[in-house]
């Protein structure tokens, strides 16, 4: 059944995943470095009465998938007068289309789903014109599992992309590494390899950039994982449902919808993890050289197939599956591709795992 937070319980659902942060941070090695993990509240679909409650209770960092939706949040009159230092991370993917827009958003603190180096130069460009004071902190998104439902780029691509953000982006700065794990890993069988895989990433970036891996952030965990991931050395975790309830999913929005706070597509994930990634960390010398990781099919050749697709076929093809997971990963492929579908949302699904802080 589905749960959502009546007025007043937000803070205190707040100020429990805070205690178990410090309770996670406290209890991790001595050889992870000494950071105290942010939390990221990821808001997505949710009313601006819970993200104004948030922020009564001490909460600062919020997280959105869809620029639409961050954009009618952001310039919300209420978040806009009871918010004033309010923190956006962006963390759903980035179209290079809607760069400009989401630049434009008030109070973006993050976007921590930079995917390549095209992305980062339209979003320095971007930056630029808009002549901030300060630069627009950016992580590198990784796909570290190896899921062709999920974004990022591959490991052996980390090194370059960060160069290029560090040698030619001077009003981005580069703060970390961002991935979204395979679901329901058990922790009793070993450490999550989707976080491992990260952490190896960070270590080789700052061999190669001559950073201190404490000055380098990992954003890994969610709602079912943040504690685990806090013990592989996270330092940002997004978290959503535990704080603001779990999500609705009805299909009583057109696509390009504009209701800000009403529910949205989720984008779920593979419950499985087969541990594969890069072979080799270190960036390819030469740009046609294939990575030892398959590559997942372009976000073009899939935007393509998806517009081909109508809602009725979604629908139908939601019914012939059977796991909660596999319903996802196809809702994913469709919303994360369509321009039109950022408010899409399907009718009669149960709750079911979000792509970013479930």
């Amino acid at each position: 059944m589905r749960r959502v937070m009546a007025d007043g319980e937000v803070g205190k659902a707040l100020r429990s995943v805070l205690d178990r942060i410090r309770a996670a941070s406290n209890a991790r090695s001595l050889e992870i470095p000494a950071v105290q993990p942010r939390l990221v509240a990821v808001s997505k679909t949710k009313p601006v009465a819970l993200i104004c409650e948030a922020y009564m209770n001490g909460q600062r960092h919020f997280g959105e998938n869809y620029v639409k939706e961050l954009e009618e949040k952001s310039t919300n009159s209420r978040i806009l007068n009871e918010c004033k230092s309010i923190r956006w991370h962006f963390i759903g993917h980035v179209q290079r289309n809607k760069v400009n827009k989401l630049t434009n958003i008030p109070h973006l603190h993050m976007v921590e789903t930079v995917h390549s180096e095209q992305l980062a130069t339209s979003l320095n460009t971007s930056w630029e014109k808009l002549r901030k004071a300060e630069r627009l902190k950016i992580m590198v998104q990784v796909n570290t599992s190896g899921e062709e439902n999920k974004h990022g780029c591959l490991p052996c691509d980390v090194v370059s992309i960060a160069t290029h953000v560090v040698n030619t982006c001077p009003h981005l700065e580069f703060v970390g590494l961002m991935t979204v794990g395979a679901l329901n890993h058990n922790p009793s069988k070993g450490p999550n390899l989707d976080f491992q895989h990260l952490a190896e990433c960070r270590k080789t970036v700052c061999e190669n950039l001559s950073i201190l891996e404490e000055h380098l952030e990992l954003s890994m965990g969610m709602s079912g994982d943040f504690e685990h991931a806090i013990a592989m050395g996270s330092t940002n975790v997004r978290v959503g449902s535990v704080i603001f309830g779990t999500r609705d999913y009805k299909l009583d929005a057109k696509p390009g919808s504009s209701k800000a706070g009403t529910d949205s597509t989720a984008s779920g994930e593979q419950e499985t993890n087969d541990g594969s990634s890069c072979e080799k960390l270190a960036p390819r010398t030469n740009p046609n050289e294939p990575c030892s990781m398959a590559i997942s099919e372009s976000s073009e050749k899939q935007s393509k197939a998806a517009a081909s697709c109508s809602k009725a076929h979604m629908e139908n093809s939601i019914g012939s599956y059977n796991s909660e997971s596999e319903k996802d990963m196809l809702v994913n492929g469709f919303d994360d591709v369509c321009e039109s579908a950022e408010h899409l949302t399907i009718n009669g699904r149960p709750d079911a795992p979000d792509l970013f802080g479930p």
